[in-house]
């Protein structure tokens, strides 16, 4: 019987997709950190200007585009004390022939991702 990935699991998968993103970006990654509810989970330098990215996996029907702003917003007050960008790279994953279906383990997912979203 197929297994579920967990909350975990498709975490780090949603770290994965946004980690080679920023890789193939030209970023330089200072720290990155998959557990859940430690952020940022990536502190990155580009151009010489830090980044923090917040990653959030999300599932359908949740917007893998929309984010809490309250809690972006401290993210950002934090970043802004190491002069840091701050970034949303949301993730919406599901099953590979259906996204409305939960991702199993060793099965094709489908994806939802358009990039790192400033958060301003």
């Amino acid at each position: 019987m197929p297994q579920e990935l967990t909350k975990q699991e498709l975490h780090n998968l949603a770290m994965n997709i946004v980690g080679k993103d920023m890789e193939a970006q030209g970023f330089e990654f200072l720290g990155v950190n998959s557990k859940i509810g430690k952020d940022p989970q990536f502190v990155g330098l580009k151009n010489k200007d830090l980044h923090f990215v917040i990653v959030r996996a999300m599932s359908y029907p949740q917007d893998a585009n929309s984010y809490d702003p309250v809690f972006m917003q401290t993210i950002k007050q934090h970043a802004n004390t190491f002069e840091a960008k701050t970034y949303y790279a949301g993730v919406g994953l599901g099953h590979g022939t259906d996204y409305a279906k939960p991702v199993f383990k060793d099965e094709d997912y489908t994806q939802v991702y358009n990039g790192l979203q400033e958060i301003v």
